[in-house]
């Protein structure tokens, strides 16, 4: 089954459009090293860098929000994330390559992130891709973050849109139900972070793709 009568493209940002976990990895890693304990391999932070500094810091700390220490953490993974935040991040691999397709085809495709502006229009500067985006809508955009529909409904106003004419893609379940919620089509991106052991079939998505590659594949000619 294909998606017919889309003109418009949506996607997450981290573990989406954009490999951002060893820059996320880096940063907690730092703050680990400074209180004297070994940096964790990436593979064992990967699953929660959508989580931002939530996911990463009860990794790597095995604490969450509420403990004493907490907002310390918080603060200083920020910190520490904003001064390096587009050192080793780059688009997965086929991305670009499928954003141009959807340009060629005359598709608009935009970012809708749970990523406060603050480190969100750095880095869609920084990878270049602040030019290209139709929208760019942060966590701190609107009053609610996903998995609220409204950052996609403000998409879908700022690019002129229906819902029925989008979709969302993303890698994680909240992005799935924000879409879901905004009337739009989804799409899970199984290359991305899922979170720990996902249950893919119960998120209610349109799609699954295992590469950006296979989204084109999926909305046809």
């Amino acid at each position: 089954m294909n998606a017919r009568g889309v003109r418009l493209v949506l996607f997450d940002l981290d573990g989406t459009l954009v490999d951002t976990a060893p820059d996320l990895a880096a940063a907690v890693n730092r703050q680990r090293v400074e209180r004297g304990l070994a940096a964790l391999p990436l593979a064992q932070l990967r699953s929660q860098a959508s989580h931002g500094a939530r996911g990463l810091i009860g990794r790597a700390f095995g604490i969450a929000p509420g403990a004493p220490e907490y907002e310390a953490l918080r603060v200083q993974f920020m910190q520490y994330y904003e001064s390096a935040l587009c050192v080793h991040s780059r688009l997965f691999d086929g991305m670009d390559d499928a954003l141009s397709a959807l340009e060629r085809r005359g598709l608009a495709w935009g970012i809708v992130t749970n990523k406060i502006a603050r480190f969100t229009d750095p880095l869609v500067r920084a990878l270049n891709l602040h030019e290209r985006a139709a929208c760019v809508v942060s966590g701190d955009t609107t009053a609610h973050a996903k998995p609220h529909p409204a950052p996609l409904e403000f998409a879908l106003r700022a690019c002129g849109s229906e819902a029925a004419a989008a979709i969302y893609v993303g890698d994680d379940q909240r992005d799935v139900a924000a879409g879901r919620a905004a009337g739009m089509r989804t799409v899970i991106a199984e290359y991305g972070y899922l979170g720990d052991a996902p249950e893919l079939d119960g998120w209610g998505a349109d799609c699954r793709i295992a590469a950006p590659a296979d989204l084109l594949d999926w909305l046809g000619d």
